[in-house]
């Protein structure tokens, strides 16, 4: 997140009421106490609730003050004493309103928070996110910043990497509040102590008094330092600042370039790579580092805006981030809309080296109602229902138009059947047995090269209570038992669809959940962060070098496969046990590449089969 110019906190104290949403400056009778930020429980289900604090004037002699609101979710209305100051729309955006002309002694501040009053609530209007975590309110920070002529507002900057060039093309915005014919100064160096060029440059600005103004200019960067995803490379960043006599803003930035095609599928840097992935619901920081403990080197922001801390600690884990537009579900939707919040969206976070792809509209379609098999009838009922399945891509298509170049677009998210950008894919759990997933992308091999969720849900405590958006039907369909068995199933699920997409070659491949909301859920973590037992299949799973079976079968023959997400060569030494006989192998596999190693039987009476790569400390266990 930028830095702010010189700040003053000077809202401490908070209260709280619910209110009717729209009319007149809300005046409830009561007030409860709370923290904000925050999302205070005790309002979960409101229709709006109401904020109040009050603070002493926090500007001195000539200087101007600006209040600012992050994650205000989701529309609000704001007044200051008795005035009006402005209305906002866009959460994930900051909220900037100048308060000199309101401003006293002393002061009451109001902010009406409600949820969306369209389709842009996304998960957070869903059951599948419990509703004290989408309490409206003031969810990341509230600050007062002051200032003397003229104030740097917002400061933002693309970066771009070319075949031989690499720059940041860099805007900020100016408030002048006096008549402005100056020049303003941006410099770049790297971060920390990290070794590199550093630049400045000047560039003319003016303004009138009282108006905005903004500014664009593009920093080259020679021998530049690139940002990498965490096992592909280092996380090198660079300190951008914009500086106007002592105003002065700065932000955190990287180089880093995305592309995905089907011909030379996801590449980061012009480097090859498979993106192994973790879906987010509600995004906190700590999601990361807990994804990083999975092997993945991708989160996806399933139909939500993370708070800048999310990405920020994305940035420093080198981790990639897929961004849903907030919008899942059927039903149609305001396209304006849609193409005016993407181009915020980009806008305030596209200065984060790891934000990689960008989706529209996720789950427009329901195709399983309720769980299927893997019978005769039950695959004529999936692909009926896959047949009947009609959606309308234009829409998707013409908001993601905004998206500048850069960026990996993937529409639409959704399942078998709609030719979805990215699939949803739910064998084991909605249809089917998860080892279906190999006849499936065989009859619709489009479907293959980007893999946006899949998995299955289990029980996270013994007797569940809070079950919101855990589809207990499908559940109670594959498990009779309690916990044990139902996190055993998901484990299995989730093992074997994972790898067979490895082994296809899947590009990205993002597991369902990262955690659980609720009692129970997609999650391979439980509410309190606790790991089920589906935790260490997929980290095991997601190893970036990974010895796997082709076909693994009592009572056959099969190859074993290693694969090697690596950008380096690897040499190692393959092991293996399998009832009771043990047997190796010499590996040597290129960087970025599968390669079939041998070939072993597999006894009828066979229950385990064990692989091992000693220079890699990493094994893969198959119950037969």
């Amino acid at each position: 997140m930028p830095a702010a110019a010189p700040a003053t906190r000077m809202m401490n104290e908070w209260r709280a009421a619910r209110v009717e949403p729209g009319g007149d400056r809300p005046d409830p009778a009561t007030w409860e106490p709370v923290e904000v930020p925050g999302r205070p429980a005790a309002f979960a289900g409101a229709d709006a609730v109401a904020y109040r604090s009050t603070f002493a004037d926090p500007t001195a002699e000539d200087e101007h003050a600006t209040l600012v609101l992050e994650g205000v979710y989701a529309h609000a209305r704001v007044w200051l004493n008795d005035t009006f100051l402005g209305e906002h729309d866009a959460y994930f955006e900051p909220l900037r309103l100048r308060l000199d002309a309101a401003l006293a002694a002393e002061n009451e501040l109001l902010v009406e928070c409600r949820p969306p009053e369209d389709r842009f609530g996304g998960s957070y209007e869903t059951d599948e996110v419990p509703d004290e975590l989408a309490v409206p309110g003031i969810w990341w920070d509230v600050d007062v910043e002051t200032y003397t002529d003229h104030h740097i507002l917002d400061l933002s900057a693309r970066p771009r990497v070319d075949d031989e060039d690499a720059r940041f093309d860099v805007r900020a915005t100016v408030l002048a509040e006096t008549a402005l014919d100056d020049r303003l100064t941006f410099s770049v160096k790297p971060e920390g102590s990290r070794r590199g060029r550093g630049m400045m440059d000047r560039t003319a600005i003016e303004a009138d008094a009282g108006e905005r103004t903004t500014v664009e200019y593009t920093i080259d960067i020679r021998d530049p330092a690139l940002w990498w995803p965490h096992d592909l490379g280092e996380q090198n960043r660079y300190v951008i600042r914009a500086k106007l006599d002592d105003d002065e803003r700065t932000l955190t930035t990287g180089l880093c370039s995305v592309d995905d095609d089907e011909s030379d599928g996801l590449r980061v840097n012009d480097t090859p790579m498979t993106a192994r992935g973790v879906g987010l619901l509600a995004a906190e920081p700590e999601d990361i580092e807990r994804a990083v403990d999975l092997n993945a080197n991708l989160v996806r922001a399933h139909a939500h805006v993370p708070s800048p801390a999310v990405y920020e600690a994305a940035d420093e884990a080198g981790v990639l981030v897929w961004q849903d537009l907030p919008l899942t579900g059927p039903g149609p939707f305001d396209i304006e809309r849609g193409r005016d919040l993407t181009g915020r969206l980009v806008s305030a976070y596209e200065h984060h080296p790891g934000f990689a792809a960008i989706s529209v509209h996720d789950d427009p379609v329901t195709v399983s109602d309720g769980p299927l098999g893997s019978g005769f009838l039950d695959r004529l009922r999936l692909r009926w229902r896959r047949f009947r399945a009609d959606y309308d891509h234009e829409p998707a298509e013409t908001v993601a138009a905004e998206v500048p170049d850069g960026i990996v677009t993937l529409p639409v998210v959704g399942p078998p059947g709609i030719e979805p950008d990215a699939t949803s894919l739910y064998p084991g759990w909605r249809y089917g047995q998860a080892v279906d997933v190999d006849q499936l992308l065989e009859r619709n091999p489009s479907l293959d090269s980007v893999v946006g969720e899949y998995g299955a849900g289990s029980l996270g405590v013994e007797d569940p209570v809070d079950v919101d958006g855990f589809d207990r039907e499908v559940h109670d369909y594959h498990v009779s038992g309690g916990v044990e068995d139902s996190q055993a199933y998901q484990r299995s699920v989730i093992a074997t669809v994972t790898e067979r997409l490895r082994l296809r070659g899947t590009d990205v491949l993002v597991a369902g959940s990262l955690r659980d909301l609720g009692d129970a859920g997609m999650g391979v973590l439980a509410r309190d962060g606790t790991p089920k037992d589906a935790h260490d299949a997929l980290a095991s799973a997601f190893e970036p070098v990974q010895a796997m079976l082709a076909d693994p079968r009592a009572g056959g023959e099969s190859d074993v496969v290693v694969h090697n997400d690596l950008p380096t060569d690897v040499t190692d030494r393959l092991t293996w046990e399998v009832g009771g006989e043990t047997g190796e192998a010499d590996v040597a596999i290129g960087a970025a590449s599968s390669e079939t190693v041998t070939s072993i039987s597999i006894p009828q009476d066979a229950e385990t089969i064990t692989l091992s790569l000693a220079g890699h400390s990493v094994s893969n266990t198959y119950q037969l």
